[in-house]
């Protein structure tokens, strides 16, 4: 198994879950692999000769994309189709990491959430940049599944859970949206089922997120409730705190696919990543 962009938060936990299954992982951070260099990409698959290629490797600023195009589309749309390219020429199957933030959000809180078969609409660069990447894959004809997940938090990098109780500790009153939904995935969960369709042979587009969807806002009451924090969350409206990225205001991801793996409701993944937290505290 070859991750790609194993230094990140998901890259993390998806080496850690190949090695529990006793799986032979050849693990390349940022540093050690350039994914928009073709050429290196191209020699690094070819030494690593794996059976597959789960890509971890993005660009996740999703403010900082707006700023820098140009970076955002290196990693997210080149860098996706040099590893696709790569793992078509070596023979091995390809497990790429897209996002929710490829569609519009432009439902109703009370929606059904999105599953494989609707239409895309990113709204900020880093969604395009995201789906162009998903359309390099597929251009690259070799065995793939493309997995797209939202609002992933875990303890191996930044995240809005880690950002949360950082403030806890400061503050005893914090304000967050409500009118932006999605499904909080721990990495934890994800990892093995990434790792699953890596040795699948399902062809196409995936929706792998936790069960069940909420607000920022919900997501942050249950994270203090579980901590046990005390600390207070106001409500508020994307408006009221503007920030550069259009985000979708509802992306709530589903499967219509048998084959997809089912991950545990989202305030499982918040469980487990606390108990985590404090492990590696």
């Amino acid at each position: 198994m070859l991750v790609t962009g194993a230094g990140g938060m998901l890259g993390q936990d998806v080496v850690r879950a190949a090695r529990d299954a006793g799986d032979d992982v050849v693990a390349l951070v940022r540093a050690e692999l350039d994914v928009s260099d073709g050429d290196a990409v191209a020699a690094a698959v070819a030494q690593a000769a794996p059976d597959a290629v789960v890509n971890c490797a993005a660009w996740t600023d999703v403010d900082g994309a707006e700023a820098n195009r140009e970076g955002a589309h290196a990693v997210n749309a080149v860098g996706a189709g040099n590893i696709a390219c790569a793992a078509a020429a070596a023979g091995a199957r390809l497990v790429h990491v897209s996002t929710d933030y490829v569609f519009d959000g432009e439902r109703p809180a009370d929606a059904a959430p999105y599953v494989e078969s609707d239409a895309t609409g990113p709204r900020s660069v880093y969604g395009a940049s995201k789906l162009a990447g998903e359309l390099a894959v597929g251009d690259a004809g070799g065995s793939h599944a493309i997995v797209r997940s939202s609002w992933l938090f875990g303890i191996g990098g930044r995240n809005f859970a880690a950002t949360m109780l950082a403030l806890a500790a400061d503050r005893d009153e914090l304000t967050v949206v409500t009118d932006q939904v999605g499904c909080p995935t721990a990495t934890a969960h994800l990892a093995p089922a990434l790792l699953e369709l890596a040795r699948g042979d399902a062809q196409g587009t995936f929706h792998v997120a936790a069960a069940g969807h909420c607000s920022w806002h919900d997501f942050a009451a249950e994270i203090f409730r579980q901590a046990g924090t005390g600390t207070r969350v106001l409500p508020c409206t994307t408006a009221d705190m503007p920030r550069p990225a259009p985000r979708p205001a509802f992306s709530a991801l589903a499967s219509g696919r048998p084959e997809t793996p089912v991950l545990r409701p989202w305030q499982e993944g918040l469980s487990d990543y606390l108990i985590a937290r404090k492990v590696h505290a």
